[in-house]
């Protein structure tokens, strides 16, 4: 439980690192000129300059909040052990008892609405 929390944390200090290396990250040709074809390098995305800190870190970063995410799902899919689990069921409960005083129903009269017996003649039925 204490390593889910401390994981956690990590991930949280890992989200807030990136949010700030992005941010200060300064913007390739952003302006209004060059996002409708104005720009003055003839290459896609600009001229690629060198990996500097801000980008390595940022590459590390997203490494680390990517598998930090996969770590904390299924950390947080096995879920908490029970406190219960190693303890036996309960006793099936006993089926209660009739209460004294009341007979039950006497078997060889049947239940209305169903069919006699066999070998029982069959009372007439009202017209």
């Amino acid at each position: 439980m204490v390593l889910y929390y401390l994981i956690n944390t990590l991930y949280v200090l890992v989200c807030l690192l990136l949010l700030l290396v992005i941010l200060l990250q300064q913007g390739k040709g952003g302006d209004m000129a060059s996002a409708f074809g104005g720009g003055s390098s003839q290459t896609a995305f600009g001229a690629r300059a060198g990996a500097t800190l801000l980008t390595k870190m940022t590459t590390v970063c997203a490494v680390l909040f990517m598998v930090g995410a996969l770590v904390l799902a299924i950390m947080a899919q096995r879920g908490p052990g029970s406190l219960v689990s190693g303890t036996p069921a309960p006793p099936a409960a006993q089926k209660p008892a009739a209460p004294v005083g009341t007979t039950p129903a006497p078997a060889s009269t049947p239940a209305p609405g169903t069919p006699a017996p066999a070998g029982t003649p069959a009372a007439p039925q009202p017209k």
